[in-house]
């Protein structure tokens, strides 16, 4: 089966990496993206987050040449609201990820990309050795939970500590690692590699996952 392909995607590049479940609540306040969010919302349509290789969120003069990232994410609209002219406030949630094929940008500043979606990752139990790594996630999501109940963390109803790829991908979420690190571990295929991974990092970073 050939991978799907979509043509003139709108994008939101960031300087952050959203993955495949994860929740990213946004400022939209841009003339370019004020619009192109509200037309997403409307038709129920996607729009792709990508990060920044370089340059700034916002433009500005000063600001170096924005730069994308080969590799982002899906994005829909969950929550929308507008407390005044000029100034959305949203979130949205992630989906598959996709390679971008060609990019460019439009008169009024917005980036559209033609696009191929990238396989979603396979299920794959979490072993043996990396449970404690999963039990610790939980406990930090109830822990979340309990200071903060808005907190932007997955429901129960969405939650798949069973899952190496979703593990993973909300540890990725939670660890303060550098932008360039979570490009590449998102951009990875293999899902228990990522967790592998993931795993390494706590222990380099000196979380102490099976006392979590």
């Amino acid at each position: 089966m050939a991978p799907l392909t979509l043509s003139s995607l709108p994008l939101f590049p960031l300087g952050t990496v959203l993955f495949p479940g994860g929740v990213l609540p946004l400022r939209v306040f841009e003339v370019r993206y004020l619009d192109m969010v509200g037309k997403c919302h409307r038709a129920g349509a996607p729009f792709g987050v990508v990060a920044l290789a370089q340059g700034s969120e916002v433009r500005v003069a000063s600001a170096p040449e924005e730069q994308l990232e080969p590799v982002g994410t899906l994005a829909h609209v969950t929550q929308l609201e507008q407390p005044q002219p000029g100034l959305l406030l949203m979130q949205c949630q992630g989906e598959q990820r996709f390679r971008i094929d060609h990019a460019s940008r439009l008169k009024n500043g917005l980036w559209v990309a033609d696009i191929t979606l990238l396989a979603r990752d396979a299920a794959v139990a979490v072993p043996q050795d990396l449970r404690h790594i999963a039990q610790a996630l939980r406990q930090v999501h109830e822990n979340l939970h309990r200071r903060s109940p808005t907190a932007p963390i997955p429901s129960e109803a969405d939650t798949q500590y069973d899952d190496c790829g979703w593990v993973a991908n909300r540890w990725c979420e939670l660890l303060p690692l550098l932008g360039p690190l979570k490009q590449r571990l998102m951009s990875l295929d293999n899902p228990l590699l990522r967790l592998e991974l993931v795993a390494d990092l706590l222990a380099k970073t000196g979380i102490d996952a099976g006392d979590a």
